[in-house]
């Protein structure tokens, strides 16, 4: 009796070709500089966040609300 593969054992599979062709995907290291447009983008999304501030409650489960301005 011949088992019916999953969809997931076949893409499996068939990624397991293409890294087997293309190579394993391309990493960088994290202990380069940053650039200048980088330094910018996280300048930009930390005043965003600081905007906000996390709200727990008491079953552990956070969400986010605006600060109250004073």
């Amino acid at each position: 009796m011949t088992e019916k593969k999953s969809r997931v054992n076949a893409f499996m599979r068939a990624t397991g070709k293409f890294r087997w062709v293309f190579g394993p995907a391309q990493k960088s290291g994290v202990d380069h500089p940053m650039t200048e447009e980088n330094k910018a983008l996280l300048k930009q999304r930390e005043a965003e966040a600081s905007q906000w501030e996390t709200v727990t409650r008491a079953d552990g489960s956070t969400y986010i609300v605006p600060k109250k301005r004073s």
